[in-house]
């Protein structure tokens, strides 16, 4: 019984915090300084900045269709961002979720094939 209790209170954990990061990405990032960050500044900053390879290997990745600085290309503006933090969140959740499953054995399993402990 109180296996199953932990295991209710590891889930309500796990995912009150999903919803607190979910909550932040997409009613919160709108709201970001559109400030450069600070690579960016220091690249202004030292007068650096237009010397950027133009066809960086990063603009080469799957996902530089998709995303485009923090926000969705393709959709509003006013909904780009909270969208690129929606996915974000959810693919950094799954990611991670997927890790722990793949990686952490249950409590009761062991590693010999017959089950002796």
């Amino acid at each position: 019984m109180t296996n199953n209790f932990s295991n209710q209170r590891n889930r309500l954990f796990i995912f009150t915090g999903l919803g607190i990061a979910l909550i932040i990405a997409v009613f919160v990032s709108p709201f970001a300084s559109s400030d450069p960050d600070g690579l960016e500044r220091v690249a202004q900053d030292l007068e650096f900045e237009d010397r950027a390879i133009e066809d960086a290997p990063a603009n080469k990745l799957p996902f530089y269709t998709v995303f485009e600085e923090y926000a969705l290309r393709g959709v509003p503006e006013a909904v780009a961002t909270p969208l690129a933090g929606l996915a974000g969140t959810v693919v950094t959740f799954g990611l991670a979720w997927g890790a722990g499953k793949l990686f952490i054995r249950p409590s009761g399993e062991t590693n010999n094939e017959h089950g002796e402990e």
